[in-house]
């Protein structure tokens, strides 16, 4: 009986192993003959009437513009693209790089602790200090992120010592509590003003523009933002939730001016300062935030993102970063003010060495927007993907943001945020360094000689001694 039995398993065997050859190999004979078919055609048509007449018009127009005209010639309306910036390559941090200390001066040991604490508002009554030079950008709950989501950036820069901006949506109780450092977007928005908030703040950011949408506004729908952050914005049931363009009605440099001096007082001398996007009139722009008294400065660069906004804002308005802040941050020496005004960038710092470059030319810190939503989704990611985007998981209206579990996110988010910064002293211990504060532009090459003449360090074809040479004979 046994045997029996063993010859029936080893039949069925040989059965299925020959089911699945037949099938192989019949999917291989159908895949050949689809191949063939669809060769003859691609060959043989007409390059009129030729489907592969859209590799030269895809690449002509760009994939992307081809999908967002598409979608205005259906919809006829205001296209709102969603999380990523500009469909353009702007000129970035790649063709620059740090010098290594090997010969005088030498690597520091990776058993001494680096220094990369950082004081914003040194010369605020109140001066926010955090232990990492890393802070998370402005992703406000309800017109963007999730409640799951905001606890869990909260909980994580409390966790690392950092400090986490509330952008301008509503703020949600929980949220304060978890959070360590705090920063409030004062906005253009009738919600987010409680002076409770002002005075629980560590930091309030007045913000006039942004890299991703310059200084205008928008409006949401009813229909388009439900739930409990409508509660919390104090909206009714039928009210839009609008964000203005301004302040106040007939604008003035004085009006700002007046509300610096009120948030100042109303805090108890946190710092106050403001964000704008940066543009091609910069140094007028700075000169213009002088003149209010602001503590620090946040310059926006053309690569930021924001979920929905016009692409025309996102593609043709603006300068790059690097741009921004080399440019900032000469006005702000030539002003005799570097270091007493705290300088932060944001827009398009993806890695540790985006970073660390913007700190080594002249940040005080860095804000992080696109990369640390990445990291908090993590694996969370596959809720969506593949058939829906992996922000589906962490917005607001996401169809799978109540599946995001904060434990897991707090702990992607804070782990991110350490590795990065372990980079970063990995990276000023290559330079030699002990402390952020001995990170200068001097320990900079480009090897783009454009980007070299504009930033101000030397071109790699060129020595160091060259470079200090040329500029003297401009004096």
């Amino acid at each position: 009986m046994n045997n029996v039995i063993l010859y029936l398993n080893f039949g069925m065997i040989i059965i299925l192993f020959l089911g699945f050859l037949s099938m192989l190999v019949g999917w291989r004979l159908i895949a050949k003959i689809i191949v063939r078919r669809v060769g003859k055609i691609i060959l043989t048509d007409e390059y009129q009437e030729n489907i592969m007449e859209m590799l030269p018009g895809l690449r002509h127009v760009g994939l992307q513009n081809v999908l967002e005209n598409t979608m205005r010639a259906h919809t006829g309306i205001l296209l709102d693209r969603p999380l990523g910036g500009s469909a353009k390559k702007w000129p970035h941090f790649d063709s620059i790089t740090f010098i290594p200390a090997q010969t005088t001066p030498f690597p520091t040991d990776s058993d001494v602790d680096i220094d990369v604490s950082v004081t914003i508002g040194p010369r605020a009554k109140k001066p926010m200090k955090i232990n990492i030079p890393l802070m998370i950008s402005g992703m406000g709950y309800g017109l963007s992120l999730s409640e799951q989501a905001r606890l869990a950036l909260a909980q994580a820069t409390k966790n690392v010592g950092t400090a986490l901006n509330s952008g301008q949506g509503g703020i949600l109780p929980e949220e304060l509590s978890a959070a360590g450092k705090y920063i409030l977007q004062f906005s253009k928005t009738e919600w987010g003003k409680d002076e409770e908030l002002i005075k629980r703040a560590d930091m309030i950011e007045i913000r006039l523009g942004q890299g991703a949408t310059a200084g205008m506004g928008k409006k949401v729908l009813p229909k388009n933002l439900k739930g409990r952050a409508r509660d919390i914005m104090g909206l009714k049931a039928n009210e839009d939730a609008i964000i203005s363009e301004n302040f106040f009605e007939n604008q003035s440099l004085d009006d700002l001016k007046q509300l610096v001096e009120e948030l100042r007082e109303l805090s108890g001398g946190v710092p106050i300062g403001v964000k704008i996007g940066a543009g091609g009139k910069i140094e007028e722009d700075i000169e213009n935030l002088l003149y209010l008294g602001p503590d620090f400065i946040v310059i926006d660069g053309g690569q930021a993102a924001m979920v929905g906004t016009a692409p025309i804002l996102f593609d043709d308005f603006g300068i790059p970063t690097l741009h921004a802040i080399v440019r900032a941050v000469n006005y702000l020496e030539k002003r005799k003010l570097k270091g007493e005004i705290s300088l932060i960038v944001s827009g398009g710092l993806l890695v540790p060495g985006h970073f660390l470059k913007a700190l080594a030319l002249g940040a005080d810190a860095v804000y992080l927007g696109s990369a640390i939503l990445f990291a908090l989704a993590h694996d969370q990611v596959l809720n969506a993907i593949p058939f829906e985007p992996p922000t589906q998981a962490i917005w607001y209206d996401g169809k799978f943001k109540d599946k995001f579990k904060i434990d897991k996110g707090v702990k992607a988010a804070e782990r991110f945020l350490t590795a990065s910064t372990e980079e970063i002293k990995t990276g000023l211990r290559a330079m030699g360094k002990r402390s952020l504060t001995e990170l200068s532009k001097r320990d900079l090459v480009s090897y783009d000689e454009l980007t070299a003449k504009m930033v101000g360090i030397p071109f790699t074809f060129e020595s160091c001694e060259t470079k200090q040479g040329r500029q003297k004979e401009r004096f």
